[in-house]
């Protein structure tokens, strides 16, 4: 059987996610290379929560990461400004309401 080499050059890129202690939300924390996703946790939690900052890490490859081009934005969110009701701009909120 073969030896398999695996170089760190060849190892994918990985993205990192943290979601800090106080926080509800997994926020983007950096990328690293990593052979396999238990290497790339191991190591995100070595690099992104030296400082116990976070209780969850999520890796997620980087080629299976799809995003919308920032240059499209006006096509792409176009379609939602002709639907007025969904900013409740024009509701009027009672004085006892204050901090809506």
């Amino acid at each position: 059987m073969a030896q398999q080499t695996t170089n760190k050059n060849e190892w994918p890129l990985w993205e990192v996610f943290i979601r800090s202690k106080a926080g509800l939300d997994h926020k983007h924390a950096g990328s690293l290379h990593a052979a396999d996703a238990e290497m790339a946790i191991e190591n995100a939690r070595d690099v992104y929560t030296r400082r116990m900052e976070g209780v969850s890490i999520w890796v997620v490859e980087s080629t299976n990461i799809h995003a919308s081009d920032p240059g499209d934005a006006e096509s792409l969110y176009d379609p939602a400004n002709d639907k007025i009701y969904r900013h409740p701009t024009f509701y009027n909120l009672p004085d006892a309401v204050k901090y809506m």
